[in-house]
Formats: structure tokens, sequence, C-alpha cells
């Protein structure tokens, strides 16, 4: 059984959701309430929709120079491209001028993601039908070599802001679906590997916070290392991947989030235990981040929370450190988004409430 089959595919969209709220910005939009049996069904859904909203707004365009042979003067003359013309006794102008083209990376990325997709077994005709439609609208554009887009290239400005999440969706399909075959071309995978799912957790676990929890100060913040001389050259960045903190800032809470296919590592004999790195790495998180808040009274915890998975033993631990709190937890997103709501409300109850004097 692979992960993803072990999560309610509609979670997925949830933690999407969260992940890139404007997702959720359309109050039609019926995707959470939709049954998918895969993975597949669901990006093609998420991707129609925002496709058709993008479409009513109209298409992201953008100057392209082009050069072409004219009867008349455009732009400015190619001169060499004009005297190949006369030589050739070609009535034509070489003109090299700048059009507004909807043919330009963003598009091309969403037609690539969409044709993908659209050659897919598994995508119901239901959605490649609505897909093919919008397709229409992009006769103009090319598609481009999937594994060759640059993500980190792409810039977006205000009049392509709207692309954003849509870009996002298509880099996690082509990133983290893609294969290819002996003969060159390209198929989807059936699953989203571990390293993609492990980024989408991180960052679902980190929105939530910050919306279902203003009181606290929800962030993915750097950790300065505790120095005795200040010299700090050549020493790793410490990057957080959620660090909750009271408002008054005397209680934090440190939150690895892992997504693994196997939460427990096993030992030369046999024995299920916690990934040594990943306890290493929260304990050296912790006793940095309590330095670095100073001789005064405060409270620094940390978390390894874990994406459950079948596996039948499960971490569910507290450890006492050097005189800080280290937790070990699984998340079960095997379960309708409300329960696993109050899976991640009940941490933010265990660390905060009897501090904070309040209840949540």
């Amino acid at each position: 059984m692979t992960k993803d089959k072990s999560i309610f595919i509609k979670n997925i969209y949830y933690m999407l959701s969260y992940a890139f709220t404007t997702l959720q910005q359309s109050d039609d939009d019926k995707i959470a309430t939709e049954e998918f049996e895969n993975m597949h069904n669901l990006f093609a859904a998420i991707l129609s929709k925002g496709i058709g909203r993008q479409l009513k707004q109209g298409l992201y365009r953008e100057y392209i120079n082009q050069n072409e042979d004219l009867p008349v003067m455009r732009g400015k003359i190619d001169m060499p491209g004009t005297i190949k013309n006369k030589i050739e006794k070609k009535q034509r102008l070489a003109c090299e001028f700048d059009e507004l083209s909807e043919n330009n990376l963003l598009n091309q990325i969403l037609k690539t993601t969409v044709m993908l997709l659209l050659r897919h077994a598994d995508v119901d005709a239901d959605y490649k039908s609505d897909l093919k439609k919008e397709m229409l609208f992009f006769t103009n554009v090319e598609d481009v070599e999937p594994l060759g887009i640059k993500w980190s290239s792409i810039r977006f400005q205000r009049n392509n802001q709207t692309y954003r999440v849509l870009l996002s969706i298509c880099q996690l399909v082509i990133e983290g679906m893609l294969l290819t075959t002996d003969d060159g071309e390209y198929k989807l995978a059936s699953f989203v590997d571990d390293q993609r799912m492990n980024r989408l957790y991180e960052k679902f676990i980190l929105e939530y916070y910050i919306k279902e929890h203003p009181e606290l100060k929800a962030s993915a913040s750097q950790i300065p290392w505790a120095l005795d001389d200040g010299m700090g050259t050549l020493l790793p960045v410490m990057q957080s991947d959620i660090m909750l903190e009271s408002q008054s800032g005397d209680t934090v809470l440190i939150i690895d989030a892992k997504y693994y296919t196997h939460t427990l590592a096993e030992n030369r004999f046999n024995a299920r235990m916690l990934h040594s790195a990943n306890l290493y790495q929260i304990f050296t998180y912790v006793k940095n981040k309590d330095k670095d808040m100073g001789d005064g009274e405060h409270s620094v915890s940390g978390m390894l929370l874990y994406a459950k998975t079948d596996e039948e033993k499960q971490p569910n631990n507290s450890y006492q450190m050097s005189g800080n709190k280290i937790s070990v937890r699984t998340l079960d997103l095997n379960m309708e988004f409300s329960e696993i709501s109050k899976q991640l409300d009940g941490i933010v109850v265990e660390h905060f409430t009897k501090k904070m004097g309040c209840s949540l």
C-alpha cells in the first residue's frame, strides 16, 4: 500500500487549501465535498476549477519578441534578414517587434501539466472533458519540456499573482508525479513521493496554526546558535518547520514535521526505535532556542510530529531532556478532517492552555 493511499484523498485537498489559501476563495467550489479515488482526479479537478476562474479573468499575456518577414515595416528592420530576402527576390521586410502574447512560460506550464493529466488513464472522463474544453483557449500556447522547467526562476508580479497557486499545483504534479519511460515518453506515477509530500505536510501544519490559532505567533523561524565566542563560520542554518510562540513570548513550541513511509527506524538488532537524526535535530533546536531566550522565566519545548503510517507500532512519547520537554507524536491523516483539526488543536491545548490561563 503506497503512503498516499493511507490518507483520505479529500484530506490532501484540505492540506492544499491551507498551504495555498486561495483554493478556498470560491464559495461555489465543491471540490472539498467530492469523492476522489486517486490523486490524479484531485489534481485534475483543482486545475480545472482554477483554470476556469483564470479564463474568466483572461489569460496572462506578456510581450514576446517576434521576428517575421512582412510586406510592411513593423517594429524595427532586421537588416541581415531583409538583405537575405532581397537576394532571394522576396518582396518582404524582415522585422523584429514585440507582441503581446499568451504564449508565455506560465501558460505553457499550465498546458503541459493538463496534457499530462489528459493522457493518464486514471483521470476520469468527466474531468478530462472539462480540461479539454479549457484547452481550446490555449491553442496558441506551446508545450514545454516538463523536466526542464526552472521553477526557481519564475517571478510573479501584480498582474499574474493569480497564477501562483496554479503553478504550485503544477509543480507538485510535474516534480512529484512524473516518470520517464524507456522510450523517452512521460507518464505520471501513481503517487507523490515522500519528499514532496513532506513539504506539503510541513506547510499545511504551519498554515493551519496561522489561520486557526491567531492567539499564537506561528512561523518557520530560524534559530540562532548559542555561541560562546560569536564565531559561527560554516555552521548550518537552523531552520524550524513550525515555531509556535505565545503572545507574551515566554512559551515556545518547536515542531519538526516528518512525513515518512516508515515512522520508526530499525537498528542492527532489528529493534524499532526513533530516527536518531530527527531526535538530535529537535533537541539541538530546543536547547539553542532556550539559550537564546535568556535568563528570564520561559518554557521551550520540542515535538517531532510524524504523519501516521499503517505500521503497527506508532510513537507517542514525551521525554524530559536537560530541563526541556521533547515529545514524539503522530498525526493521523486517515480520518475526517474535523478529527485532524482536533489532533492539531490538542497540541496547542497541551503546550499552551495552562500557561496562557485560557481554554481553547
